[in-house]
């Protein structure tokens, strides 16, 4: 295993070019903690996805959470709900992951989390050869089904600078989630992000 230097620019075609080897529906996991911005790995695939002729879907992990009664059930600075209680996974591979290839339709939020109420959305049909691109915190290890899954790692040290102060009580959980899941371990593709502008492949 050795670590390549790149750009976020060479990532993203690095990572498009993984799913235009997927002729059908492909579903893409962007995994990595929020300080990491996981967002802007998927935000940066859509154009060029799109400029191959592949649709997108993009969805958002973060609007598929669970009602605040059963997430914040023990307090809203627990790590270990943050880890456990927080998505609604299984509405997530209900409602997203498993339709999309089934029949290409999928759910593309389900819960406002600031409202804590349903999004109320409707179903929405993606033509063959379609791609979701799903991103989020602490997703690997829950059985998504997806053909492509991409991993932001950060050293510790660098996690902890980049977390906000009112979110360190997070740290934990993503300890465990590191010790538990090894999602360097899962991905298909692992980055490492402790700076943003220069990202670097691993490469196994």
């Amino acid at each position: 295993m050795h670590v390549r230097p790149t750009t976020p620019a060479a990532l993203a075609a690095h990572v498009v070019e993984l799913v235009l080897a997927h002729p059908g529906r492909c579903r893409v996991l962007v995994d990595g903690a929020a300080a990491l911005r996981p967002e802007a790995l998927a935000d940066a695939l859509v154009e060029p996805l799109r400029a191959a002729g592949r649709a997108v879907a993009r969805v958002h992990a973060d609007d598929f959470l669970r009602p605040a009664s059963l997430r914040l059930e023990h307090g809203r600075h627990d790590p270990d709900a943050y880890l456990e209680d927080r998505l609604d996974a299984r509405a997530l591979a209900r409602e997203v992951l498993d339709p999309f290839v089934v029949d290409g339709t999928y759910l593309p939020t389900l819960r406002d989390a600031a409202r804590d109420r349903a999004t109320r959305a409707e179903r929405v049909r993606a033509p063959e050869g379609a791609v979701l691109v799903l991103d989020g915190e602490l997703l690997l290890g829950r059985w998504f089904d997806v053909e492509l899954s991409v991993h932001l790692t950060a050293r510790p040290a660098t996690l902890a600078r980049r977390f906000a102060a009112e979110r360190a009580w997070q740290l934990p959980a993503f300890a465990r989630y590191e010790d538990e899941v090894a999602p360097q371990d899962v991905a298909d593709v692992v980055v490492r992000a402790d700076d943003p502008r220069h990202p670097a492949l691993v490469v196994r």
